[in-house]
């Protein structure tokens, strides 16, 4: 998977531009429409806080509680079971992936839950302040390098 500089959130003010803002307001309105065509609702909407590099609602969908997250910067969605501070368990939702696959690269689980590999990432791809917190994180996972609770 290729992974756009930026991704994580981090970057090095005096050498690098700040990454791209994804439209939070589209994505929170997308999450209140798939959840209510649906028959369902949308429990809660979180904006990133410091830590996270991310949005997420909370919805609930014919009995079916989970989770839907953007990253901060890029087009990246996925869905999960529990989200919390240095856990997030992700999950396929099939019944809505492809209400949102027009907005969004909609992750699988396999793909976030694949193990990550700094010797793999090209120099070009991340930048040195994301190389440095990977460094200091060490995410064994995509999921937890895209979705993540830096600070």
């Amino acid at each position: 998977m290729k992974l756009p500089n930026g991704i994580t959130g981090f970057y090095n003010s005096k050498v690098n531009t700040p990454p791209p803002q994804v439209d939070w307001r589209q994505f929170k309105q997308l999450c209140f429409d798939v959840a209510i065509r649906s028959g369902g609702k949308v429990i809660d909407f979180k904006s990133p806080r410091y830590t996270e590099n991310f949005y997420y609602a909370q919805v609930k969908i014919l009995d079916n509680q989970f989770y839907i997250l953007l990253n901060e910067h890029f087009p990246y969605l996925a869905f999960a079971s529990v989200v919390e501070f240095g856990n997030i368990k992700f999950i396929d939702e099939p019944f809505i992936y492809e209400q949102f696959s027009p907005f969004y690269q909609v992750l699988k689980s396999v793909e976030l839950n694949a193990p990550f590999n700094q010797n793999l990432v090209k120099p070009t791809e991340l930048n040195n302040a994301e190389l440095e917190q990977i460094s200091y994180w060490k995410p064994e996972t995509i999921g937890q390098l895209i979705f993540n609770y830096w600070d």
